[in-house]
């Protein structure tokens, strides 16, 4: 076989395999940066069971990251993406007591064969592909013409990874998981929490079906508090009464390492809605006092003190300077301008807010207007940034104009719909302004 012939066969085989290089994975450099960050606050304490997933992803992640770069950048890049899926081969050898080898490395492994792929390595990129036919020749698929369900379970953690989009299918990853394999009690419960995440922070209450499902999950996985704080949620919905039980969870949920698993930000997001936004300060700042380096535990309060500023009037100065500290710390601890956005935003209408802060909330604004972003970056940004002209500046002209300029971006369907509604909202309140018939313009346009 030549040398051509030989390449074109490694490179079907690769394209073949179940790994992250094959999957329909965003990799919008803004996202992959958030997901990076997401993953690092986890931590490596909690959230075992998933370790191996963790750096799987992590490694394709830094990978991705290094694709645009120069090619010494791509391939440190690639290296350290290397070094994460050997991280995730010793992490599975770890958690899976019964043996070293096994079907819940045929992911890891296809992933492994890639990236030496990648660095020019064709021996051993030959030698993992040997590795996965291996496994699946050892651990075939309980059911003819589907996956095993380890790898359905890994692609299905993956895709809750990227947002509501894709929860439907990680679901159903889950649910054909769980069918041929029962008896993994971590998969019962992220099949849940992907059910019940596109309710997460909305208006909507899950159904009633749902509902059954997570109380069965929390009865067949006691220890995991990330679900037990998330039923508690939707049950406060629903007008029971739960500040007891509310209390008693925050004092498990501060005993156990600190992760985005341990669900801490829903606990303090149910302190906010349903019992104080002064409560939820306290629980905050309880959580700080205990580990007060964490960088996700200042990210949880900075957020405590953005939602009591910014829904409540008065506000003590002293609350508006502590949170202005926190998310000045915050956005230095999350330094990729992906990674801060958010935080900036928030940070320029907590200045708003404060004595004599319009001058520092504007410059805040202008420095992210001329910041580098992707569409939807932009969209998100110019969307808040209409909402503070109308409600801080009392600048309605301006702010129909970024609100045009964030409808006019096909991106994120929620910040989308909201400026058409400002617009809309506009023309009905004010039917003879001159802004009338370029907004009427506009919006016909959109077709909307």
């Amino acid at each position: 076989m030549s040398d051509a012939q030989s390449q074109s066969t490694l490179e079907a085989k690769l394209k073949a395999l179940q790994c992250h290089f094959t999957w329909d994975i965003d990799t919008r450099r803004a996202e992959l940066f958030r997901l990076r960050d997401k993953l690092e606050d986890i931590g490596t304490d909690d959230g075992k069971s998933w370790l191996g997933h963790i750096y799987n992803l992590q490694g394709y992640i830094h990978y991705q990251l290094g694709l645009n770069e120069n090619s010494s950048v791509k391939r440190r890049f690639t290296e350290e993406a290397q070094r994460f899926f050997n991280k995730a081969t010793e992490a599975f050898h770890g958690a899976r007591k019964v043996s070293d080898e096994g079907p819940w490395l045929v992911v890891n492994y296809g992933n492994l064969a890639w990236v030496h792929h990648h660095l020019g390595e064709k021996a051993e990129s030959q030698t993992y592909l040997s590795k996965v036919d291996t496994l699946l020749k050892e651990y075939p698929s309980p059911s003819k013409d589907k996956l095993h369900p380890e790898i359905y379970a890994e692609k299905a953690w993956t895709l809750m990874k990227f947002g509501k989009d894709k929860t439907v299918m990680a679901a159903d990853y889950f649910q054909r998981a769980i069918r041929m394999q029962p008896d993994m009690v971590e998969w019962h419960t992220s099949y849940v929490i992907a059910l019940v995440n596109p309710y997460k922070y909305s208006a909507e209450s899950v159904e009633g079906d749902i509902m059954e499902k997570m109380r069965m999950a929390k009865e067949h996985d006691a220890e995991n508090f990330y679900l037990a704080v998330l039923e508690l949620e939707q049950r406060a919905r629903k007008g029971e009464r739960i500040e007891d039980e509310a209390r008693e969870l925050a004092r498990k949920v501060l005993e156990n390492p600190v992760s985005s698993y341990s669900g801490i930000k829903v606990l303090l997001w149910i302190y906010s809605k349903h019992i104080s936004l002064d409560r939820a300060i306290d629980l905050a700042e309880e959580a700080l006092a205990k580990h007060p380096d964490e960088r996700y535990l200042k990210w949880c309060a900075a957020l405590c003190y953005e939602w009591r500023i910014l829904s409540q009037n008065p506000v003590e100065q002293s609350k508006i300077d502590r949170a202005v500290s926190l998310h000045k710390e915050v956005i230095s601890l999350y330094p990729n301008p992906s990674s801060s956005l958010v935080k900036k935003i928030a940070l320029a209408n907590i200045y708003a807010k404060s004595n004599h802060g319009l001058p520092q909330a504007e410059k805040t604004y202008q420095e992210l207007l001329t910041t580098n972003l992707e569409p939807a970056e932009k969209q998100l940004l110019y969307h808040c940034y209409a909402k503070y002209l109308k409600f801080n500046r009392k600048d309605n002209n301006k702010a129909i104009e970024y609100h045009m300029k964030a409808a006019a971006i096909p991106q994120l369907p929620y910040f989308r719909e909201k400026s058409i509604e400002a617009l809309k909202t506009f023309l009905s309140r004010n039917p003879g302004s001159p802004l009338c018939r370029e907004i009427e313009k506009f919006l016909s346009n959109l077709k909307v």
